[in-house]
C-alpha cells in the first residue's frame, strides 16, 4: 500500500527541528490553559452549577473526535497548510481556500489580538501600574509584547519551543498548585463523582450552552500540526501530539474544576461560582483566599504568560498556514518567502505580528466592548472549520473505509460524529448569537457577536471571489495543484 507525503524540503523549512515532547508543548501552549480556564469556568458554572466538570467532559468529546480526523489526514498529507490542503483535496479549491484557509486564519487573528490584550492587562496589574483598565494604555503596552514574540517566532521553531517549555511549565505548576491548595483547605467539601454526570444537566438549552462554552477552552491544539514539516517523523508525531495534548488538557481542566467547585461551591454570594462577579476571572477571585495574597500573584503571572504563550504559538502556526497557501499558488508569493538562516516564513511572521497589533489598536479605538464581542464570535468560526475538516476526512477516505475495521472507525465513524457535532454547535451558536443580549453590543435588534461572526464569514465569501480572480490557476486546478506537490512513498 502507498500513501502520499509532501516533499518536506520544497518550502524551505528546517525538517526534523522538534520531536514529540516539543510538539505536545506547542499544542498545549496554543490553548492558553491558565487563561482559558479562568475566563470560562465561571460562566460554565453559572449555567450548570456544580456540573461544570460534566460540561468540560462533554465539550471534550467533539474535540477528541475531530483530533482523530486531524491525525488521520496528517498521516496521509503532512503539509504545514493542514486544513487548507486537506479541504482542498477533499472538497475542492473554493472550500479549501474558504473553510481551510480564511476561516481559521481570521479566527486566529482575532484571538491573537485578544491574547495580546490579556497579556498586557495582566502585566500592568501584576506590576501595579496605572492604566490596566484603559484599553488604549493596554493596547500600547501590548504592541511591544507582540513585537518581541514576533522576533522569537521568526528565529525558528527550536527557539520558540524552548521558551514554551518555561511558559507552559509555569502555567501547569500554577494550576496544579492552586488545585492542590484548594482541596487541602479546611472545611472544603469532597469532590463528588456526580459532578461528572451529564444526564443531571437541567434542560437541553443549559446543556448546549455549557458545551459551547467549553469548546473554546480546548481550541488551538491543532496549531501544533502546522509544524508537521519541521517535526521528526512528520506523518506520525504531530497526530500523536494532537491526541496527547487534548487528553492532557482534559485532565488539567477537570482537576482544576473539581478543586474550584469543592472550595467555592455554587452559591450566589461571596466566592461562590454562582456569583456573577466571579465569572469573568475565577482564578483571580479565588487565588487570594486559597493561596494568600503573595502567592496569588503567581496565578496572575500564570495567566499573563498563558496568553503570551498562546500568542507565540499563533505567530508560529499562522505564517506556516499562509506559507503553504502561497506555495500552492493561492496567496501572494511573498508569503512563501523563507528566511535563509532561520528557515522560517519571515514575511508571513512579520505580517501576522503587524496585523495583530493593527487589529488590536483598531478594535480598542472603536470600543473595548467591541473587542470582547469579537472574541466571542470566534466560537462560530471554530465550529465551522473544525466541522468541515472532520467531514473532509470522511469524504477523502470514503473509498478506503472498508479496508479494515480501524479505517472505518478512525477515518469514518469518529470523524463523522465529530463533524456533525461541530456543525450542530455552529448552528446552535449562530442561533444564540442573534439574541441582542448575547455579548455587549447589538445593531437593530441583532446581536453584535452574530454580526461579527456572520460578517467574518461573508467577508470570506467575498475574499474567495477576489482570490479566484487573482489566482485562476489554483481555483481551476486546485486538487491537481496540491496533489502535484505530493510524492508517493511506502506506508
Amino acid at each position: 500500500m502507498t500513501t502520499t507525503h509532501p516533499d518536506e524540503t520544497d518550502k524551505g523549512l528546517r525538517s526534523g527541528s522538534v520531536g514529540l515532547l516539543a510538539t505536545v508543548a506547542l499544542g498545549l501552549s496554543s490553548t492558553a490553559p491558565a487563561y482559558s480556564i479562568t475566563v470560562t469556568l465561571g460562566y460554565v458554572a453559572l449555567v450548570v452549577g456544580d456540573l461544570a466538570p460534566a460540561a468540560l467532559l462533554l465539550g471534550f468529546v467533539p474535540i477528541l473526535l475531530t483530533a482523530f480526523a486531524f491525525r488521520e489526514l496528517n498521516r496521509e498529507m503532512p503539509d504545514c497548510g493542514t486544513t487548507f490542503v486537506w479541504n482542498t483535496r477533499a472538497f475542492g479549491p473554493r472550500t479549501g481556500w474558504f473553510a481551510g484557509g480564511w476561516v481559521p486564519q481570521i479566527a486566529t487573528l482575532i484571538a491573537m489580538a485578544a491574547l495580546a490584550q490579556v497579556s498586557s492587562g495582566y502585566l500592568l496589574g501584576l506590576l501595579g501600574l496605572e492604566g490596566a483598565e484603559d484599553p488604549l494604555v493596554v493596547a500600547a503596552v501590548a504592541v511591544p509584547i507582540v513585537a518581541g514574540l514576533t522576533l522569537v517566532a521568526r528565529r525558528g521553531l527550536r527557539v520558540a519551543a524552548g521558551l514554551q517549555y518555561v511558559l507552559l511549565g509555569l502555567q501547569l505548576l500554577a494550576l496544579i498548585g492552586f488545585g492542590a491548595a484548594a482541596l487541602a483547605r479546611p472545611g472544603v467539601s469532597s469532590p463528588s463523582p456526580s459532578w461528572l454526570d451529564p444526564f443531571a444537566i437541567d434542560g437541553f438549552d443549559s446543556f448546549a450552552q455549557a458545551v459551547l462554552l467549553c469548546l473554546f477552552i480546548y481550541w488551538g491544539w491543532d496549531a501544533l500540526i502546522t509544524t508537521n514539516e519541521e517535526t521528526r517523523d512528520s506523518d506520525r508525531v504531530p497526530g500523536q501530539a494532537a491526541v496527547i495534548s487534548t487528553v492532557v488538557l482534559l485532565g488539567t481542566y477537570l482537576f482544576t474544576a473539581f478543586a474550584v467547585v469543592s472550595f467555592a461551591g455554587t452559591g450566589t454570594t461571596g466566592f461562590g461560582l454562582g456569583n456573577p462577579d466571579n465569572a469573568t476571572d475565577v482564578l483571580a477571585s479565588l487565588a487570594p483566599p486559597v493561596l494568600g495574597d503573595a502567592f496569588a500573584k503567581v496565578m496572575e503571572l500564570a495567566v499573563c504568560v498563558s496568553a503570551a504563550s498562546a500568542l507565540l504559538t499563533c505567530l508560529v502556526s499562522s505564517p506556516r498556514g499562509s506559507l503553504s497557501m502561497a506555495s500552492h499558488g493561492a496567496l501572494p508569493a511573498a508569503f512563501a518567502r523563507v528566511h535563509p538562516r532561520y528557515r522560517t516564513p519571515s514575511f508571513g511572521t512579520v505580517f501576522y505580528g503587524g496585523a495583530t497589533a493593527a487589529v488590536l489598536l483598531a478594535l480598542s479605538l472603536l470600543s473595548d466592548a467591541f473587542l470582547g464581542d469579537a472574541i466571542l464570535c470566534v466560537g462560530l468560526l471554530i465550529a465551522c472549520y473544525y466541522g468541515t475538516t472532520a467531514l473532509a476526512c470522511v469524504w477523502y477516505f470514503r473509498k478506503r473505509l472498508r479496508t479494515s475495521p480501524r479505517a472505518l472507525l478512525l477515518r469514518g465513524v469518529l470523524p463523522l460524529a465529530g463533524g456533525l457535532l461541530m456543525l450542530g454547535a455552529f448552528v446552535r451558536s449562530a442561533y444564540d448569537m442573534v439574541d441582542p443580549a448575547y455579548g455587549t453590543t447589538s445593531f437593530h435588534g441583532v446581536g453584535g457577536v452574530f454580526l461579527l461572526g456572520a460578517g467574518s464569514l461573508a467577508a470570506g465569501a467575498l475574499a474567495v471571489l477576489t482570490a479566484r480572480a487573482a489566482y485562476p490557476a489554483f481555483f481551476r486546478d486546485g486538487r491537481a495543484t496540491v496533489a502535484s506537490r505530493l510524492v508517493t512513498t511506502d506506508d
